[in-house]
């Protein structure tokens, strides 16, 4: 009932006090006027509901402090004169008129609402020590507080200031923290009884029954076991509350009540629901995936082993399956990432529809999903659980930018007999799973001992592959880029080789997706290159200005240094960008990536030919032949392969170059006819084994120095016929 007003009270007290004293007779005379035939003493201003005369007539000559509150007002509704004194106010009238809810602390507010309720329930008198504050000055009293019945039927409390403590500045200060403190506080008897609870515990807690309140009786009976073995007990339990379940963290410890001096318990309690649900939070989100809601590679970690002890136990068998979304990268890229989050959540609400009650199903990350199924029959079970993952997850994908498919690749690993422990499995699953995408992906492969002996020599290869990059042991190979009208050698594509020091001469196919997994991507491309640029100003230094592709991955786009890198290769060998075609495939366009356009323009600009290399085999989008800066178009040798059964989208292609504009080589000419019908539909390029395979630089420069000296028509023919598999 604490009240402050923005105004100060100045005057000296002593001069108050007069003021007061003087004024009190004026006020007896005229505060009231007396209506003798209702008996109903009325205030001389109507400014609140009047009091009855007989009730409140006697009260006035009390010399203490008296007055009477309105709980739902907020206001006092009548004071005696000491109470005006006590108050600070010049008048009933004006000590009325304030509104003590507007400098009341919320805890005072919710300590009036227990007085309130207890009076309601027949509690007719408390006792305490209040500092209220009349004009801002703090005045500490002793006081009792009385139910009081209105005429209106409605509950207010009478106030008697009884006496003005006088206690040292730390007792005053207790009992105010005591009153507004959020810490509950609650003292019990030996019998834990309560004997005191202060505003915050009555507030929070319904029963003063302390064992009622505790929802695990165990922890209370510890609590209760620990206070009388060590005098002090600790726990954080949930228990009942006017606010429903709530975490508390309850101190217990033995003390005497100052009252009858018997043992007693003094309980402290600390609403911590905040804390636990915010690590309960912490918890959910470090074991599930946030995108899909499933449990994530850490859960599967700390959980899994855990239900394989269980199934080992009880001689049960489990499949532990990887499932992997082909073509997941090719829609992220084409459609967008939020076209593939929305995706993954679909694919991860089908894996919740197809397993069982017992089976576990997580998300790895990225388009990896695991499922964990115990099978009592593996041939049986697996079966039926394979076919019905493929079936549901290879239905189309309605997405906001259209209809989309995917297909899963999945790698199985049999729990115990591919390994007892989580981290083997997943090892032996991911590696059959691996199996299934080197094959040619959308199915299943069961872990083998012949699968580890691969991955073994997979690693095995990748070591080779670091320590290749160190001794220099990889090599460019030139194959010849031939015009088809006269075939004359007008160019070549740079294509790399690892000359293995105990398995021969390697082809790109057995070690680049290795490279590109090891992270060792940038150093061969930049090798590659500055070998490309080496050898090109070289042999243009002597009459030889051909045009020499090099290949670059998507990977190296990812490099914001690729463009510096560039310039300084050009810059160290003096060669003529112009004289450099750069290679890139069309998934390096996919994504519209803003750093993927600046980077093909600044190469535009610095001299360099931008080709799409085997156009048509992936996300063909006719659009960024237009939007992007590109010369060339090569076509894959699938569809020159095809040629007679697939005529129809060879000559689609080339009718789209001549359109745009673009220059067209023909990859993996083999055949005469083939070059033939080429030729016929002025395709300007062509390369293949038909002329050569890809050379070492030695004798590619022969074979430059060859044709230029002697009858180009007679000098391919001769070359097509004495090549040999010598130069593979």
């Amino acid at each position: 009932m604490s009240h402050r007003t923005k105004k100060s009270y100045t005057r000296p007290r002593e001069a108050h006090q007069r003021e007061i004293v003087a004024r009190r007779r004026q006020q007896r005379a005229k505060a009231y006027t007396l209506d003798f035939g209702s008996r109903t003493a009325r205030p001389a201003h109507s400014f609140a509901p009047a009091p009855r005369w007989n009730t409140y007539a006697a009260l006035e000559w009390i010399s203490h402090a008296v007055w009477v509150f309105d709980f739902q007002r907020k206001q006092i509704l009548w004071a005696n004169h000491a109470a005006l004194e006590l108050w600070r106010a010049h008048s009933l009238e004006e000590l009325c008129q304030r509104n003590l809810a507007a400098d009341m602390s919320a805890s005072i507010s919710a300590r009036l609402e227990q007085y309130l309720a207890d009076f309601e329930r027949g509690t007719t008198r408390f006792s305490e020590q209040w500092t209220l504050y009349p004009r801002d000055e703090p005045l500490t009293l002793q006081i009792v507080f009385n139910a009081h019945r209105l005429e209106d039927g409605r509950m207010a409390m009478l106030c008697e200031a009884m006496d003005q403590s006088i206690g040292t500045p730390e007792s005053l200060r207790s009992v105010e923290a005591l009153l507004h403190t959020s810490v509950m506080i609650t003292l019990y008897d030996g019998q834990w009884n309560a004997l005191y609870r202060n505003p915050a515990a009555r507030e929070a807690v319904p029963d003063s029954d302390a064992s009622n309140r505790f929802i695990d009786q165990v922890a209370f009976q510890e609590l209760v076991a620990a206070v009388r073995r060590d005098g002090v007990g600790r726990t954080i339990t949930p228990v009942r509350t006017h606010k429903g379940l709530r975490w508390h963290e309850v101190t217990a410890r033995t003390c005497r009540d100052v009252v009858t001096g018997h043992p007693a318990q003094l309980l402290t309690e600390v609403d911590v629901t905040g804390l636990k649900e915010t690590e309960a939070r912490a918890r959910y989100l470090a074991h599930h995936d946030t995108l899909t809601g499933l449990p994530n590679r850490q859960f599967v970690l700390d959980t899994f082993q855990d239900t394989l002890s269980e199934l080992g136990a009880g001689g049960r068998q489990a499949a532990l399956i990887f499932i992997d979304l082909d073509r997941f990268k090719t829609i992220n890229d084409a459609l967008g990432h939020a076209a593939g989050d929305a995706l993954l959540v679909q694919m991860a609400s089908r894996l919740r529809g197809i397993v069982r009650e017992a089976d576990f199903v997580a998300r790895l990350g990225g388009d990896e999903f695991l499922l964990l199924a115990p099978i009592n029959h593996p041939e049986h079970d697996l079966d039926l659980l394979i076919n019905r993952l493929r079936s549901r997850l290879s239905v189309a994908v309605q997405l906001h930018q259209g209809e989309v498919t995917v297909t899963p690749s999945m790698g199985v690993s049999l729990f115990p007999q591919d390994g007892d422990d989580i981290d083997t499995l997943m090892r032996h699953a991911d590696l059959a799973m691996y199996q299934v995408k080197e094959s040619g992906r959308n199915g299943v492969a069961h872990f083998t001992p012949e699968i580890g002996a691969v991955a073994q020599n997979r690693l095995r290869t990748e070591s080779d592959l670091r320590n290749a990059v160190r001794r220099g042991e990889f090599e460019v190979h030139f194959q010849p880029r031939l015009d088809t009208m006269t075939e004359r050698v007008i160019g070549a594509e740079a294509l790399v080789r690892w000359r293995h020091p105990e398995r021969g001469l390697l082809q790109p196919a057995q070690f680049i997706p290795i490279c590109e997994e090891a992270g060792l991507m940038q150093q061969l491309s930049a090798f590659v290159f500055r070998e490309a640029a080496t050898r090109r100003t070289a042999w243009a230094a002597r009459g030889l200005p051909i045009s020499i592709s090099v290949n670059l991955s998507s990977r190296d786009f990812s490099d914001p240094q690729l463009i510096a890198r560039l310039h300084d290769i050009i810059r160290s060998t003096g060669c003529d960008p112009h004289g450099i075609e750069l290679e890139i495939t069309e998934s390096v366009l996919l994504g519209n990536d803003r750093r993927t356009i600046e980077s093909l323009e600044e190469m535009g600009r610095t001299g360099f030919r931008i080709a799409i290399d085997d156009f048509g085999t992936g996300y063909s989008n006719l659009s960024y032949l237009q939007r992007y800066p590109i010369h060339t178009l090569k076509i894959d040798r699938s569809f020159v392969q095809g040629i007679g059964s697939s005529s129809p989208l060879t000559e689609m292609i080339i009718s789209l170059s001549k359109m745009l504009g673009l220059r067209m080589v023909a990859e993996g000419v083999e055949e005469t006819q083939q070059l033939e019908w080429l030729r016929a539909r002025e395709v300007h390029e062509f390369q293949g084994f038909l002329f050569s395979p890809p050379l070492s630089a030695d004798h590619f420069e022969t074979l430059l120095t060859s044709v230029q000296s002697k009858n180009l028509h007679s000098t391919a023919a001769m070359h097509r016929a004495r090549i040999g598999s010598a130069h593979l």
